[in-house]
């Protein structure tokens, strides 16, 4: 499939001139950009941004007014064994009847189809997931009786079960504890050590540097993106932030000093 002159089908996400509205407001507005491979990529704006909207139109999961996105050089729904999604937690229903290893566990129906039972191996894969993230004795714990972080870290490893090339990551690190937090950073580094393409959406700015190689500034529009070294400059975050920076000032200032 021919791609759009400036985009390369080797991207792992290649998003073209893409436009979402909800109730024809626009929430953003002519996107247009290549994704890295192998990289640890923040997206990051206020509130309102249009950045869980973002990856929500990669995957097909809202209506794009206009525009396409490619992975790997086709659309997604040919690509979808390819990538993983980690939600916010706010949008699961944690009094669902099931154990954490059945949550993995759905991370592996991709490969072995829906309705059909899970194999051996595919149980171990997710057990595997699970240790991971520091779960595997949570296995057989209902995720009701979970806690907020242990929740996070068990819809994580089920990401990790499917075992896909581009990993989506909706606001991984809100609400969490010191412990999970952690385990977070951790897989994100061992993700990128084996290759993956790590997409997140990130709030807390002060972490930025220290947890990612490329950055997404979005406003509605993209303002700025690339190598967080680059691209992370209070200037930027000034054009994304606007008049609200003023209750982002003392990260600001801590960007400046470097």
């Amino acid at each position: 499939m021919r791609m759009e002159e400036g985009h390369s089908s080797t991207s792992p996400v290649s998003i073209h001139d893409l436009t979402v509205a909800y109730h024809r407001k626009p929430v953003l507005w002519d996107v247009d950009l290549d994704i890295p491979e192998g990289k640890l990529i923040a997206v990051v704006g206020p509130n309102g941004a249009g950045k869980s909207t973002l990856i929500k139109a990669v995957m097909d999961l809202v209506p794009k007014a206009s525009g396409k996105v490619m992975i790997y050089g086709k659309p997604f729904r040919k690509q979808r064994k390819l990538v993983a999604y980690v939600p916010q937690r706010e949008s699961v229903d944690w009094d669902f009847p099931i154990d954490a290893l059945g949550v993995v566990a759905m991370g592996r129906y991709g490969s072995i189809g829906w309705c059909k039972p899970l194999r051996k191996q595919d149980a171990q894969i997710a057990m595997d997931a699970l240790d991971r993230v520091g779960m595997a004795d949570y296995a057989r714990r209902q995720i009701s009786q979970l806690s907020g972080g242990q929740q996070q870290r068990v819809f994580l490893a089920r990401a990790l079960a499917q075992d896909s090339s581009i990993y989506f990551m909706d606001e991984p690190f809100a609400s969490v504890d010191a412990a999970t937090e952690k385990a977070i950073v951790n897989v994100l580094a061992e993700l990128r050590s084996t290759g993956k393409t790590v997409i997140v959406v990130h709030h807390d700015l002060q972490t930025v540097r220290e947890y990612f190689d490329h950055v997404i500034l979005l406003n509605m529009r993209v303002v700025a993106h690339g190598p967080v070294d680059e691209v992370f400059t209070d200037e930027n975050l000034k054009k994304t932030y606007g008049g609200r920076l003023t209750l982002l000032s003392e990260a600001v200032d801590r960007l400046a000093r470097h």
